[in-house]
């Protein structure tokens, strides 16, 4: 069993960043496929970014790639994403998730394990 929970969520101008943090509880971390997902109102969750720790991938959204970055701390349990130039359709609800076994995806349906989200709101 994987436990997680964000934090770092608020409300930003547009322009500027955030940085979101996922604090995982449960063993073997770093084997876990991490990931971030987001929701707006009246749409569907969608894939931002995930990272495979070994070997070592990534994935970004296309809406996403330049301005946000992921990166873990596997001597903390911790996955971030920090995100800058922040724009008004990046409001959402940004998702942790985590994903047992060596395959990265992108598909909601296949993460096991989700956060509570938080909420990252940006105003233009």
């Amino acid at each position: 069993q994987v436990q997680l929970v964000e934090s770092g969520g608020g409300l930003v101008q547009a322009g500027g960043s955030l940085r979101l943090s996922c604090a995982a509880s449960g063993k073997a971390f770093g084997s876990y496929t991490m990931a971030w997902f987001r929701q707006a109102p009246g749409k569907e969750r969608e894939f931002v970014t995930a990272h495979r720790w070994s070997p070592a991938i990534l994935r970004y959204a296309d809406a996403v790639k330049g301005r946000f970055t992921i990166f873990r701390d596997n001597a903390k349990n911790t996955v971030y994403l920090q995100m800058h130039s922040l724009k008004p359709e990046d409001t959402a609800i940004y998702y942790c998730a985590a994903r047992a076994g060596a395959v990265l995806s992108t598909d909601v349906r296949d993460y096991d394990y989700w956060g509570q989200g938080t909420q990252v709101t940006v105003s233009s």
